[in-house]
């Protein structure tokens, strides 16, 4: 059991492919209100829901990873392009991210996030920006891409209707040519 307070050490925190054998961690947070409540998706009510996830909809990602401590699945982080529907957006993609309530306010998404994004431009040297729509009322989530380097762009006004309620939306993004993140890819990282 993760104690409060407890510091993390983020050289723990790795990402890797989803597999069936992370189902009952993967349970965990997605049947989680509180990590639900800013998501698209309602929380999970069945193991069939999370094999799904796992077998089906993680693959429909760009790109997707577990967020693993000590190879323990407590989040997930994706990929989205959405280039196949719209080729302007072709340079572009979408971060996505749920952790673990338990993991919150520790620094894990933030280094989560600072390895997706080097992975974005590295394994799609294609792309030249990353982006992020964060709930305007999901403050911490802002503060984590922030940390990771990410600019806040501006907020976009009932831009999604989401479990029933228009949603205003903060739009944060990163580029390849932001110079954390050159330094980054080429150098000792310092996105923070």
């Amino acid at each position: 059991m993760m104690m409060e307070g407890t510091t993390i050490d983020l050289t723990q925190i790795s990402l890797r492919t989803l597999q069936l054998s992370d189902l009952d961690d993967l349970m965990v947070w997605t049947s989680d209100e509180k990590v639900a409540k800013f998501c698209t998706w309602e929380p999970y009510n069945n193991k069939e829901e999370g094999i799904n996830f796992i077998e089906n909809i993680a693959a429909k990602f760009l790109w997707c990873k577990a967020i693993c401590l000590k190879d323990q699945a407590i989040g997930c982080i994706s990929l989205t392009s959405y280039s196949e529907h719209d080729k302007s957006r072709d340079k572009c993609v979408e971060l996505g991210y749920v952790l673990g309530s338990k993991y919150w306010g520790k620094g894990i998404v933030t280094e989560a996030v600072k390895q997706a994004v080097k992975a974005a431009f590295t394994e799609f040297p294609h792309l030249e920006r990353v982006e992020a729509l964060v709930d305007v009322e999901n403050v911490g989530s802002q503060r984590v891409l922030e940390k990771a380097g990410f600019q806040r762009e501006g907020v976009l006004r009932k831009y999604l209707f989401i479990k029933g309620k228009n949603r205003d939306m903060v739009m944060f993004s990163v580029l390849l040519t932001d110079p954390r993140v050159l330094t980054c890819l080429f150098g000792k990282c310092q996105l923070s």
